[in-house]
């Protein structure tokens, strides 16, 4: 299954994939509106048949295809390859921050660059999103917690990350620094999720192309080593890291710039593209 949420005139929609066409999920299932969807919620979607629902007309804009999320855990230095082209060592246990929840936006938004940007930075990620709430979850029951996944890409301005006071947060949660989409597939539509190949260009130019089966941490380990020091919460979303090809790990380091166009893909999980433009 693929959930989406699409733009109306009436504000944005909760929607479903099937067969290339989206479908409406607003009327028959209200509760999707203003928040994200529970492994409830998929049961309930799945026994529905699709006759029953109202065909969206071509061309509809896909926005994020979560709202109301809770929180987006960020993961680092998750990729053996990228903590080698940071010149870090591997981390002996998951390294973990936050991204502002007022960062979401959709999988064709513009990226808008902070005022005072310099260092705008990319890192296409895998995106987990938890389905069922839980805390001290078992490694072994950890993916039973998790509805699907998704696209993302963490942008980081690494002025504001590294040189501007405190810790990473204020570098990692600008408006527009957290594009998830096109769609979240159910868990059941990936047979393995430490098997997707994933890729990032700028303006064309491959600069990221990996697989999530060189995390450090599986999405399992993850997911039972976060709900140790926070609840998990249907809606949340965690961002399990990325590979080698981030702008800082060039030599010299190559950044963003109004004009740049960002396209980054995962195998299953569709494409999003991005163009670069000034803050207002």
């Amino acid at each position: 299954m693929k959930l989406v949420r699409y733009r109306s005139a009436s504000g944005e929609k909760p929607g479903l994939i099937l067969d290339g066409e989206i479908f409406d999920l607003s009327g028959s299932f209200e509760a999707l509106n203003p928040r994200a969807p529970t492994l409830n919620d998929i049961a309930a979607i799945a026994a529905v048949p699709a006759k029953a629902l109202t065909k969206i007309a071509r061309g509809a804009v896909l926005g994020p295809p979560l709202r109301g999320i809770g929180k987006i855990i960020g993961v680092g230095l998750n990729y053996r390859d990228h903590a080698e082209e940071t010149g870090l060592p591997l981390p002996k246990e998951p390294t973990l921050f936050l991204k502002a929840t007022s960062a979401l936006c959709g999988p064709v938004d513009d990226l808008v660059m902070p005022r005072e940007a310099r260092n705008v930075d990319w890192e296409v990620e895998l995106g987990v999103v938890i389905g069922k709430p839980g805390v001290y979850i078992a490694e072994r029951e950890a993916l039973d917690h998790v509805l699907g996944y998704c696209v993302g890409i963490d942008f980081s301005e690494r002025d504001f990350q590294f040189n501007r006071g405190g810790q990473g947060f204020k570098g990692k949660s600008a408006d527009t620094f957290a594009p998830l989409g096109p769609f979240v597939a159910t868990r059941d539509e990936i047979a393995d999720p430490q098997k997707l190949s994933m890729r990032l260009t700028v303006n064309g130019e491959t600069r990221q192309s990996g697989s999530t089966r060189d995390m450090i941490f599986s999405v399992a380990e993850l997911v039972s080593y976060i709900s140790r020091f926070m609840s998990l919460q249907s809606g949340d979303v965690i961002l399990t890291g990325t590979p080698a090809g981030v702008g800082l790990g060039q030599k010299p380091p190559v950044y963003l710039k109004p004009g740049d166009v960002v396209t980054a893909s995962i195998e299953c999980l569709g494409e999003q593209t991005h163009r670069v433009v000034a803050s207002p």
